[in-house]
């Protein structure tokens, strides 16, 4: 028996239990009459496999040919692994520094300085010389979208699959500046998309341009509409920065000029379409002021720093799009890390959330609020990149230009 095998054995014990009853009873009738895992009743070995984190699965592929076709090629068993991972609520941590190059991900479940849990991954196959200008915009279903300069790349960290996006043919104006940019799932049509929104960049009074990147058809089309009354709440000020994927939707901050007001703007992956939803108001009634978009648990939230208290105020939207359903549930004391440099980016199982510190770093606070534990990844003071991403084996809509490392 192969190493890869033992190892997959000593998976039983730990998914033992899941096992439904009857596969289990099969499954001990067969190891009483020989230990060997060519008695594994097929069902049983598939409700394991589904069951393993991706990167063994990766290394389970030359087990056999059956189990590389398995992994690989299968499209069910890809989608079937994909949703146990995200029910299970196993995020990691994408976590990036320039200087020197280091990628690495984290799975933020344990003690952030618990060694075992990175694992050090190889950006170099994308950008093999220099990648210190990258923005990462978000991630979907285990794949993260990169935009460096006008160029945009999807990559999936478990597979190495990666490919760049063809430029946008109604994007090439230099007056022309995206600063929405998104990136999600239609599933009634089974295709990822890639969302930008722009406008003129020296005109106040210009309209929003809206389109969308099709990797199922491998094109660029244009959202025909209405006058898009929303322009970037940075003013310019700030890089481009990615939505947050939620509910079939992505959302950006923005200021609707016909409101005079700063709003939630989203556009739905499977309608096509926009709506906008209203902030809630601050403490006096007065607007919200330095604050965010993110998604916390199972809601959208948006968070808020406080300067007059140092704290950060986290607030839901305990159901979506209702405006009077916004609820502030947490403020979390900044006597540690500067107010300026936090940002709470994930919610873990126990209700503990990570931030980053904006420079080399993760930071914990518990389900209470209160302070728990810093970690520093790299010796870098410039600014690292992180997101979060499910570990998945799913591949993109195959148009040939996919490329692998």
């Amino acid at each position: 028996m192969s190493n890869y095998a033992f190892i997959f054995i000593s998976n039983l014990e730990a998914l033992h239990l899941r096992i439904p009853s009857y596969l289990r009873r099969k499954l001990a009738n067969n190891i009483r009459k020989r230990r060997s895992i060519m008695f594994l009743p097929h069902e049983v070995i598939i409700l394991i496999l589904l069951r393993l984190p991706a990167k063994s699965l990766i290394r389970f592929k030359c087990v056999c040919k059956a189990w590389f076709s398995l992994i690989s090629h299968d499209s069910s068993f890809a989608n079937s692994h994909f949703q146990l991972t995200a029910t299970g609520h196993n995020h990691k941590i994408l976590f990036i520094s320039t200087l020197p190059l280091e990628t690495l991900s984290i799975n933020f479940e344990p003690l952030l300085d618990d060694y075992i849990a990175s694992l050090s991954l190889d950006l170099q196959c994308i950008f093999p010389q220099y990648f210190a200008d990258i923005e990462i915009i978000g991630s979907c279903r285990g794949f993260i979208l990169f935009c460096r300069s006008s160029n945009i790349y999807i990559w999936n960290p478990s597979t190495v699959v990666h490919k760049q996006i063809p430029a946008s043919p109604f994007g090439g104006s230099k007056s022309r500046v995206h600063y929405f940019y998104g990136f999600g799932y239609d599933h009634s049509t089974q295709d990822y998309l890639v969302v930008l929104m722009s406008c003129c960049r020296y005109s106040d009074n210009s309209q929003l341009h809206l389109e969308y990147f099709s990797l199922k058809g491998n094109t660029w089309k244009e959202v025909e509409g209405p006058h898009f009354p929303y322009v970037n709440r940075n003013h310019f000020k700030q890089p481009p920065k990615g939505g947050s994927l939620y509910n079939g939707a992505i959302h950006w901050l923005a200021y609707r000029k016909d409101l005079q007001t700063d709003v939630i703007v989203a556009f739905d992956l499977m309608e096509r379409k926009l709506s906008y939803m209203l902030l809630p108001r601050g403490s006096g009634g007065r607007p919200m002021q330095y604050c965010s978009l993110w998604v916390y648990g199972e809601f959208l939230s948006i968070y808020t720093k406080n300067y007059r208290n140092d704290t950060v105020e986290i607030w839901v939207m305990e159901e979506y799009k209702v405006n009077s359903s916004w609820t502030m549930t947490l403020a979390l004391p900044l006597d540690v890390i500067p107010i300026e440099d936090f940002s709470p980016l994930c919610r873990t199982k126990s209700g503990d959330i990570v931030g980053t510190d904006h420079g080399s770093g993760l930071v914990k606070y518990d389900k209470n609020g209160q302070f728990f534990e810093q970690h520093f990844y790299t010796n870098n003071d410039l600014r690292c990149q992180v997101t979060t991403y499910i570990e998945s084996l799913l591949s993109l809509p195959s148009d040939g230009d996919n490329q692998q490392a």
